[in-house]
């Protein structure tokens, strides 16, 4: 068998039309494109890309049909273990877990296993392909806090095993970081994230919205006074971090939650909706991971100059190399070794710019990266209107201080068991940024799968 090097090319929108819009970028493959693609998959015995997806999915199975043309049940096969796999298709890092486990890829670029599945997904939705109910209940009542990857995740896995699961929901949306968090260029709402909370509801989840755990209501009430037996927490962790440096608390500083919500939750960049953002002509992001790379390019389409001040070096970027290749494309700006010191602010007390200071790499820190360094007498300043800070989340404590016997670390985190997302209260499971902090949408779906196994174990041996 000889076997294509390279992957079947993925179109896209060209960058100086995306940049002016919020269109998808990635445009995805044809039913002959993925065939194609499909073919490069060797269908291996031991097939190490599984054991490199959080989720477990059957990857060389659902591949397989996509071969010979079977889109239907290759679906199938991704809803065994996924319910968000159109999501995941889009957003997933399948460079260092999937594909970066792909045999093919060794020699050759592995297979494009996350644009297969997109593909199958979408299909699947086009064609109004529907994840089937179970015929009936078993009786039992779970509730699931936050409807984000997690949570959806959670209670989809736990519907299928007959649970009667109700999702509340903080916000009036459903859909968590899918809905506030990533930008409709990389992930439609409409069109993509609303159909798959859909087929979680067609399995007979039950969503409630506006309901603030902690203050509409407590888990210990859930538990004593409302009939569930069993609570998993998939709140997530949107408490935004930033760096204490003099001018934060200026004008025109956004947390990159609070500018990204407001533009994806409330339709900022549409005309249509009453809930514009200022953002000015020139913006700074600081931070380098993929919320950075998003808050970037969405201030790049409001019609903003953009950089991403950042104190490493490109190399060290934690951001997805998809997602730093598409912002150059774009006309991001990268100011890299480069680190803020102060926040300049007007008479007003808006921003007008930032005191910035150059760095140098040095020994590695505990996280196995050089260290950046200060060079002396290096400081300079960038003018500015914008600066948004993506420095990463931690979750709110609002939870676990309204919970009789939940422990949490110091950083605020539920500790729960990994295997199955077990907490310190009894009947209490947890799982994805709420108890490992701000993380990637395909682990907290897989600590959502593990929840769900450890709820079912515990009710099984009741």
């Amino acid at each position: 068998m000889v076997i294509v090097s390279k992957k079947v090319p993925v179109r896209e929108q060209d960058p100086k039309v995306r940049a002016t819009n919020f269109d998808e970028v990635c445009l995805g493959y044809s039913k002959e494109e993925a065939m194609q693609e499909a073919e490069r998959c060797l269908n291996c015995k031991n097939p190490k890309c599984v054991s490199g997806c959080p989720v477990s999915i059957d990857i060389p199975g659902f591949i397989q049909e996509v071969k010979n043309g079977n889109i239907e049940q290759a679906s199938k096969i991704i809803g065994e273990a996924s319910a968000l796999p159109a999501v995941c298709g889009r957003v997933c890092p399948q460079e260092s877990q999937c594909e970066g486990k792909c045999i093919v890829g060794i020699k050759n670029e592995p297979v494009s296993i996350g644009k297969l599945e997109r593909f199958v997904a979408d299909w699947a939705r086009e064609n109004n392909i529907k994840p089937e109910r179970p015929a009936k209940t078993n009786g039992h009542k779970v509730a699931v806090i936050g409807s984000g990857p997690s949570g959806l995740t959670c209670a989809g896995d736990l519907a299928k095993m007959g649970y009667e699961v109700t999702i509340f929901e903080a916000l009036h949306e459903p859909g968590g970081v899918l809905v506030y968090g990533i930008p409709e260029f990389r992930l439609p709402k409409a069109g993509v994230v609303a159909p798959e909370i859909d087929n979680v509801k067609a399995l007979g989840v039950e969503i409630e919205t506006d309901v603030v755990i902690g203050k509409s209501i407590t888990i210990d009430e859930l538990l004593e006074e409302e009939g569930f037996e069993a609570v998993f927490i998939g709140s997530g962790a949107g408490l935004p971090m930033f760096m204490g440096i003099p001018g934060e608390n200026a004008n025109g500083v956004f947390s990159a939650n609070e500018y990204l919500t407001r533009n994806n939750l409330m339709k900022a960049f549409d005309s249509k909706y009453a809930t514009p953002i200022i953002t000015g002509k020139k913006v700074a992001v600081v931070g380098g991971g993929n919320v950075a790379m998003d808050a970037a390019r969405t201030a790049l389409r409001l019609g903003a100059e953009v950089h991403v001040v950042y104190r490493r070096s490109e190399s060290e970027l934690p951001a997805r190399v998809e997602e730093v290749h598409h912002a150059k494309e774009e006309g991001v700006i990268f100011d890299l070794l480069t680190n803020p010191v102060e926040i300049l602010v007007d008479d007003n007390g808006w921003v007008k710019g930032m005191k910035c200071i150059r760095m140098e790499l040095g020994e590695p820190d505990e996280s196995g990266r050089r260290r950046p360094v200060e060079i002396a007498g290096s400081e300079f300043e960038l003018e500015l209107d914008t600066v948004i800070m993506s420095l990463g989340t931690s979750p709110n404590p609002l939870i676990s201080s309204t919970t009789k016997g939940l422990d949490v670390n110091k950083r605020k985190c539920i500790i729960a068991d990994e295997t199955l997302g077990k907490t310190s209260k009894e009947g209490v499971y947890a799982g994805g940024d709420a108890v490992t902090g701000a993380a990637t949408v395909i682990l907290a779906m897989g600590a959502g799968r593990a929840g769900a196994k450890g709820i079912h174990e515990f009710l099984s041996s009741k």
